[in-house]
């Protein structure tokens, strides 16, 4: 892959592109988590803007200002309904993220097996450096022996054994290094194939996760246009209410009518009535029906 390099520890390098790929799962878990916090403020905000509501509700309805809790208690409810929306969005983002985990899941196990081989050659390129790197010491040692045996003059004898341990080492030392170079070889074009493989995985993980990124940005897009909206409307509904309106909304409902009552004039006291007994009353007689002198029948002659 792009910048990637095989000098170097190269089961680190596998180590590093495999680790890597797990890393992807903890960044979607972690996102999960994130969308799923911003979902339960969302919720916190929309239960907090119906408690609004309601105060506004139960506003007091004596006096001129009484329509104007209408006013507010509408515009909260719609800004609940906003922030419970956005809270289900969230929620239906999770989904699709934890969904996306389940699928990552399924193609890094998938992947894993498939860089058994990979794996193997990783291991093989190992041990191979290992016996290079002794064959490689063992060589040096044996000429640094030849050596000072000339320097200090040793017998013929004991230089030809010298040179012989030497020309074997330098053997082995050459046999090591061909194994290494073609172990070698095998293990570049696999880690290669697989370099570019954890590269198609990671971009298409993030392409993803940029998918998922956007609709969460969407979201909260939406949400903010609404709010907007609702708080337009809150101010032109207290624009549209005038004082002139809200005066004679007032009396409208608290009056007694339109009618001016009539003058009051002049009442003469009038003497309560006596008792029966005291004196005779001046009101007038009362009169069985038939019984008077002009209900009578006249007298017959």
């Amino acid at each position: 892959a792009p910048g990637f390099s095989f000098h170097g520890d190269k089961n680190a390098g596998f180590d590093l592109l495999y680790h890597n790929m797990k890393h992807g799962q903890i960044a979607t878990k972690e996102l999960a988590e994130f969308v799923r916090e911003r979902a339960a403020i969302e919720e916190t905000y929309s239960k907090s803007m119906s408690k609004m509501a309601k105060m506004a509700s139960n506003g007091s309805p004596l006096g001129t200002f009484a329509p104007m809790w209408d006013v507010f208690r509408v515009s909260s409810d719609k800004l609940a309904l906003c922030h419970l929306e956005l809270m289900r969005k969230m929620n239906d983002l999770i989904r699709d993220i934890n969904k996306y985990g389940d699928e990552q899941v399924k193609v890094h196990r998938k992947t894993k097996e498939e860089q058994v081989a990979t794996l193997e050659s990783v291991q093989a390129v190992q041990v191979q450096n290992g016996h290079l790197q002794k064959s490689r010491e063992g060589y040096h040692s044996k000429c640094i022996e030849l050596d000072r045996l000339r320097k200090e003059g040793a017998p013929q004898k004991e230089l030809e054994k010298a040179e012989l341990k030497s020309k074997k080492a330098a053997e082995l030392f050459a046999v090591c290094i061909e194994k290494y170079n073609r172990v070698g070889g095998d293990f570049e074009q696999k880690m290669s194939e697989s370099a570019q493989k954890f590269q198609d995985i990671e971009e298409a993980h993030l392409r993803q996760i940029k998918q998922l990124i956007k609709g969460y940005s969407h979201s909260i897009e939406d949400t903010h246009v609404q709010v907007g909206q609702v708080h337009e409307e809150f101010k032109q509904n207290v624009e549209n209410i005038g004082i002139d309106n809200l005066i004679q909304r007032f009396a409208e409902q608290k009056g007694t009518g339109k009618d001016r009552p009539a003058l009051v004039g002049f009442e003469e006291y009038m003497t309560a009535s006596v008792p029966e007994g005291s004196k005779k009353s001046r009101g007038k007689a009362f009169r069985i029906p038939g019984l008077g002198k002009r209900d009578k029948e006249p007298d017959s002659t």
